[in-house]
């Protein structure tokens, strides 16, 4: 008989990509687990899929890792946003694209805004 409670195939997933997103961004399991207040013994069974993160803990870490929590459930079925929230999600996670809109959007002017708007039309019409 199976724990409902016991780490699943979906679990060793959600761990794959918080791996892969602290390595892609240079972050050691030891800050990981300091950020979350957690042993590093923990970041890696997390990481490995053998516990389960909770929630709230998912939520720690997506912003421990400045990603969205949406990432991590990417692709998985029954994860699958609706109309152009599925495009949005996929252009979010191209390199640059989260910084390109962090600036875009403290831009003061909406001249400004609206003529990038338009160079990056004219480049894509390319």
């Amino acid at each position: 008989m199976s724990d409902e409670r016991s780490a699943g195939a979906v679990d060793k997933i959600i761990g794959d990509r918080v791996r892969v997103r602290r390595i892609e961004i240079g972050m050691s399991q030891e800050r990981l687990a300091e950020l979350l207040g957690v042993t590093f013994q923990q970041v890696q069974k997390y990481e490995k899929g053998v516990n389960r993160i909770a929630s709230s803990r998912l939520l720690d870490i997506s912003a421990a890792l400045d990603v969205p929590v949406a990432s991590f459930f990417s692709g998985l079925k029954g994860s699958e946003p609706r109309g152009g929230a599925e495009e949005m999600s996929a252009a979010l996670d191209l390199p640059g694209a989260r910084e390109l809109l962090r600036r875009y959007a403290a831009l003061k002017s909406p001249r400004l805004r609206r003529q990038i708007l338009e160079l990056v039309h004219a480049i894509g019409e390319d």
